[in-house]
Order: structure tokens, then sequence, then C-alpha cells
């Protein structure tokens, strides 16, 4: 019986898609199947820039017990609040659990987990393999998005961010750091919000 080159009966591999954080930046992509973290005060307007870049629900994660929970009014300048929905676990474990059950379904794009502290380097890395396996099974490449209070550090992630405000009068404005990242180098950049615009830009020399 005939033996078949190896390179000629595995699957084609599936690129990876990836989901930028705002309109024609390819630099700020990240890698879906895959988890990132993101820090920093205004860590949850990033997590909104993202999710205008999806379509369809967004879960999020949080504990009830939040004081920084959503409103919708706050985020309609982003995104229509009527796709998020909102799942608030208790106990931190059932929020990291809630989190990797979510990715492993691959049902929606975007999840956000809003943690209370840093989750351990074993829980990222079963959430990487739950991102992977929806990736495989589910209807989306999904991205995971944890965000960690202070200047993060979860262990494992694919890229850590921090955006915090730098607004002037008039003007609003953020600056966004590359924390780490495991194929890029730390950078950082300046965004303005655009009134004509419905999402900010990087501004430009």
């Amino acid at each position: 019986m005939s033996r078949h080159h190896p390179l000629l009966t595995r699957s084609p591999t599936r690129p990876t898609p990836g989901i930028a954080m705002l309109p024609g930046a390819p630099e700020l992509e990240l890698a879906c199947a895959r988890v990132h973290e993101a820090c920093g005060t205004a860590r949850r307007t990033l997590a909104m820039w993202i999710a205008a870049q999806t379509s369809g629900p967004v879960l999020w994660v949080a504990p009830p017990y939040s004081r920084d929970a959503l409103n919708g009014e706050g985020v309609r300048d982003w995104i229509d609040p009527a796709r998020l929905i909102f799942v608030a676990p208790r106990r931190t474990e059932d929020l990291l659990w809630t989190m990797e059950e979510i990715l492993r379904a691959g049902a929606v794009a975007l999840a956000v987990g809003d943690l209370p502290g840093l989750p351990g380097l074993t829980q990222v890395r079963r959430m990487h393999l739950a991102a992977e396996t929806g990736a495989k099974e589910g209807a989306y490449a999904p991205l995971g998005l944890l965000l960690t209070p202070g200047t993060g550090g979860a262990a494992g992630v694919e890229t850590r961010w921090q955006l915090a405000p730098a607004h002037s009068a008039g003007q609003e404005n953020w600056r966004l750091e590359r924390l780490r990242a495991r194929t890029a180098p730390q950078r950082g950049w300046d965004i303005a919000r655009v009134a004509a615009l419905p999402l900010p830009q990087i501004k430009t020399a």
C-alpha cells in the first residue's frame, strides 16, 4: 500500500484572522483565537474600540459588585448597547471559567473579562487553548480580552496594552502603549478623536 508524504495529506492551515483596534491601523491588530490584556484607566474605552471592529454580540464578564459597570449611554458613541450581553459570576474563579467556556464555544467574536485582579499563568493558558478550540469548531475565531487593574501584568497573554486619557481643552486624546507582544517591540501612539468620524484616529506628524 502506497504511503503519502505528510505534506500532501495534512489539512491546509487556516490563517488566524486579526482585529484592528481602530480602522486603518494594521499595526494595532490583535490576533484572534488568542487572549490579550488591556490595562490603564481607559481600558474599557479600548475594549469599546475593539468591539466596534467586530459584529454580533459581545459577551462582557464582570463581577456583580464592580463599581465600574458599563452604562448603555456611555458606550453608545462606540457600539450599539444592545450588542452587549453581561455575565456576572460572583467568584473570581467563576469569572475565569466563564471566559474559558465562552471562548471554547466560538459563538462570539469578542469576549471581555473585566477582572478585579490578575489571572494565573495556567488560567491564561487554558483560555488560549479554549480560544483555539472555538476557532476550529465555532462560528468565530474568538478574541479574548482581559481588562486588568493598574498596570496589568497577566502572565502568558499574547499582547498587553495600556490606554490612558490625555485630553486637552475641546479635544479628546489618548495615549496607547503596547507594553508586551510576542512578535513586536514596545511602542506608543497618540490617539485623537475626530468629530466627523465614529472612532478616533492615530495622530500623524
